[in-house]
């Protein structure tokens, strides 16, 4: 396991009181591993869990040739013939789940349902909806220019192969993937155990929700933005409360964190100038970096491990105190290693282009991260705009918005019009 130190020389201009956006990626990527413990749920469980061995398909899927669709079946090199029209007789009906049995001859086609396994000899189906009825109500009429041979069958292992990888290891369980597995008549999976992480606010200004109003004091939000970052992960959670700056108090905290949990998030007292409690007491108990990241919101950051007594350390995020400043540092660099941590090898979703309706001035030199409003413009192209106050300590603003745009470290200013880079929160917040 490397130390800080060791991965902090690997990173090409390392700078920890001017630390990009990127970097702070890259060392995260070094500092965390995933988990090892695993667990066989049935899928009903699995929903957001994270796949800890490759699926290989049993079966092909699908396991005959069928129909896409209600129509006739029929050989489709009849439809290289001249004519416009094929009459052909219905010599049977072919249904879901059972096999037709019977013989086609030349002339002949098969009424059949969506999902019917495909007759012996004939390879293409004709919508019911393109076809007319003969008159003696014992044919159909099927127009020849707007079929091809082949048209509206599906073929055995179109979808997978037996043998062949159907899910791989580290992807997250969504519903589309659990339905795949479904497919296979696969009844559990073998998934990561969920990641245990314990969270807490530091500050003798932090009120819990039920005590009383004093002055100077503020209720402490960052517990309940992070409870719900942590539950949409599929993180087992522990709330250790607010805790005051009170060396004893926070270090009971940090010891009972790393005991219990993979992962440990404080918010607040990391920030200069502040006092320095939180800041000592983590560098005393544990392999801790300060940073001052070049970013706007959240500029201060720790990072770091904490020993426990036995099992790998627990890995610590410091976060700065304001509301907004928790949420983006979370969702930008939090969010990414818990899930690396969690066995994730899913890449992270691509920012939403968005045509920015107003000028944002900016320097280059750090990345912002500015709380936006996508819509949909009048030729429907995404448009975004800001939500107003951009205070880190303005949470109505992150409540407003429904994504965050991304100026990157070497963007200047945007002007009306210009494209910008959108961080969605679609099922993330």
């Amino acid at each position: 396991m490397k130390t800080l130190e060791q991965i902090a020389a690997e990173l090409q201009g390392y700078d920890p009181q001017s630390l990009p956006v990127d970097s702070v990626a890259a060392f995260l990527r070094e500092l965390v591993a995933p988990v090892a413990d695993t667990e066989a749920l049935p899928l009903f469980a699995c929903l957001d869990r994270v796949l800890a061995h490759e699926l290989v398909s049993p079966l092909d899927v699908p396991p005959h040739d069928n129909s896409a669709m209600d129509g006739f079946a029929f050989d489709g090199a009849l439809l290289l013939q001249a004519e416009p029209e094929l009459k052909l007789r219905i010599v049977g009906t072919a249904l879901a789940g059972q096999a037709w049995r019977g013989q086609v001859g030349p002339g002949e086609c098969v009424k059949i349902m969506t999902g019917a396994i495909m007759p012996a000899g004939l390879d293409t189906v004709v919508p019911q909806e393109m076809t007319q009825l003969a008159d003696d109500g014992q044919s159909v009429c099927i127009p020849t220019g707007l079929l091809r041979p082949g048209d509206n069958r599906r073929l055995r292992g179109e979808d997978l192969r037996r043998g062949e990888s159907a899910l791989r290891r580290g992807e997250r369980l969504g519903p589309a993937r659990l339905g795949l597995a479904a497919s296979l008549g696969v009844d559990q999976l073998h998934t990561y155990r969920p990641l245990k992480v314990a969270y807490f606010s530091t500050g003798s200004e932090i009120l819990s929700l039920g005590e009383a109003p004093r002055e100077g004091a503020v209720y402490d939000s960052n517990r309940y933005t992070v409870f719900g970052l942590l539950r949409r992960m599929g993180c087992e959670v522990l709330d250790l409360g607010v805790v005051p700056d009170e060396p004893a108090r926070l270090e009971a905290a940090f010891r009972q964190a790393a005991e219990q949990a993979d992962a440990i998030i404080s918010s607040g007292g990391v920030s200069v100038g502040e006092a320095d409690f939180t800041k000592a007491m983590m560098k005393k108990l544990g392999d801790v970096a300060f940073w001052r990241v070049a970013m706007r919101p959240g500029r201060p950051m720790a990072v770091g491990r904490l020993p426990k007594t036995s099992g790998p350390p627990a890995i610590l995020f410091g976060l700065p105190g304001n509301p907004v400043a928790v949420m983006v540092t979370f969702l930008a660099f939090v969010r990414p290693a818990l899930l690396q941590m969690m066995g994730c090898t899913d890449a992270a979703p691509p920012l939403l282009k968005a045509r920015c309706t107003q000028a944002i001035k900016k320097k280059p030199g750090r990345t912002e991260y500015q709380r936006g409003v996508v819509t949909r413009g009048v030729d429907g192209m995404p448009e975004v705009q800001i939500t107003g106050n951009q205070g880190s300590g303005v949470l109505s603003s992150m409540a407003q918005a429904n994504g965050l745009i991304v100026i990157h470290h070497g963007q200047g200013s945007v002007m009306p019009g210009d494209l910008v880079d959108v961080m969605m929160f679609d099922g993330v917040i």
